[in-house]
């Protein structure tokens, strides 16, 4: 929703804002340049400004430029606006046709802020709120309608943002991820494993700037029908809000691997896998220069999830294991799946219920862990790791 001859986008950041000078210009102009990436990957135009604590998209498009700066990370929210003189005239003249072209009933509200020194205009913030909410009212006379005023729940809400040289009146905030540009950090594998969690979790440490270097681990007999399919599936809509980034997925074969491993262990096996895939991930961070692993784990989910069990296999790798869902239902889980689009192709048994023991160990010790667990499994997961399959993903 916008008003009638919308011109421009206000793409809003938040933490940036409290970085020092040079790390928030350095910030801002990577948030610039994935902005960008997003628009030409959508096939939109668009001249991006930048201002202190803001960027501008001048387009023909606001919706689709809106919709895309929402999906960028480091983005708080985006607004489709009209750009107007900064005099109170103007903005009531824009606040009518706005409220012409789509009011559609119910209370309404006028929330002006106004940005510069006390001179910059000749009226305050509330001048506006209370001049252009009579022009509103007004418009919605005009169709008939009693007019309401509701300054704490409004149905129809006016937004008006007056600066010196301009002003900007607009509809809505739509609101985008937050945190910080994607390549603001350093990269992070990602254990992906095609269910619903670990694309979740990546696309949280790439909301905080990582970018992920997806990792698959194959098990082979273990890993179900399509099972790479639907974990390329996932990457490949990791991909999409990464158009800036050249992403890849690393297939480790593990099949031999976790075939030994479960006809040699009993209720420590699972655990072993996980080390198994902590390890190969570590090689492949060194090899691609990466500092972390992320995982989709969240504390009792599963069996090798408790608390006890992240113990015994966080101790596979020297790297920090992210899970940024540690603490999260898997509800809001599943939710989140959804809005960033990655469930669908998520809903498909991801094979290690096929690996675990019927009675596995929920409360392990790492000693008796290393001790059950052929002497040379890091080695394997080394070579795994080595001589893993590159699937480029393909835009």
């Amino acid at each position: 929703m916008h008003p009638p001859e919308a011109d421009v986008v206000l793409v809003r950041h938040g933490e940036l804002g409290v970085k020092s000078e040079q790390v928030r210009r350095k910030m801002e102009g990577r948030l610039a340049e994935n902005l960008r990436a997003m628009l030409d990957a959508r096939g939109l135009a668009g001249d991006i400004e930048r201002r202190r604590n803001r960027l501008f998209v001048h387009t023909d498009e606001p919706d689709a430029v809106a919709d895309a700066a929402a999906d960028t990370f480091g983005v708080v929210s985006a607004s489709p606006a009209r750009t107007v003189e900064p005099t109170l005239e103007a903005i009531e003249a824009a606040l009518a046709a706005a409220t012409d072209a789509n009011y559609a009933g119910g209370s309404f509200a006028v929330d002006a802020t106004r940005a510069g020194p006390g001179d910059a205009h000749p009226f305050a913030s509330t001048d506006i709120e209370s001049e252009g909410g009579a022009a509103v009212w007004s418009a919605i006379e005009s169709q008939g309608v009693e007019p309401v005023v509701d300054l704490d729940d409004p149905d129809f809400t006016l937004f008006v943002e007056c600066r010196r040289e301009e002003a900007y009146v607009f509809l809505e905030k739509r609101a985008g991820p937050g945190g910080l540009p994607l390549g603001t950090q350093r990269p992070v594998v990602a254990l992906v494993s095609g269910g619903i969690d670990s694309p979740v979790a990546a696309w949280k440490l790439m909301a905080r700037g990582c970018p992920v270097i997806p990792v698959y681990v194959d098990l082979g007999d273990y890993g179900g029908p399509d099972h790479r399919a639907r974990a390329r599936a996932t990457v490949e809509q990791l991909a999409d809000y990464a158009p800036g980034e050249a992403m890849a997925m690393h297939v480790v074969d593990a099949g031999a691997v976790v075939a030994d491993l479960e006809s040699e262990m009993d209720a420590l096996r699972m655990l072993s896998v996980r080390r198994f895939m902590l390890a190969a991930a570590e090689a492949v961070a060194e090899s691609e220069g990466a500092v972390g692993v992320v995982t989709g784990e969240a504390i009792g989910q599963k069996s090798s999830q408790t608390s006890a069990n992240v113990a015994v296999t966080d101790a596979a790798t020297d790297l920090p294991v992210h899970r940024p869902l540690v603490a999260t239902d898997k509800s809001e889980i599943t939710q989140r799946a959804r809005d960033i689009g990655t469930f669908e192709d998520a809903t498909v048994d991801t094979g290690c219920n096929r690996v675990a023991p019927e009675l596995p160990e929920t409360n392990a010790d790492l000693d008796a862990v290393r001790a059950a667990e052929p002497d040379d499994l890091f080695e394997r997961a080394r070579a795994c790791a080595t001589a893993r399959t590159v699937v480029p993903i393909e835009r």
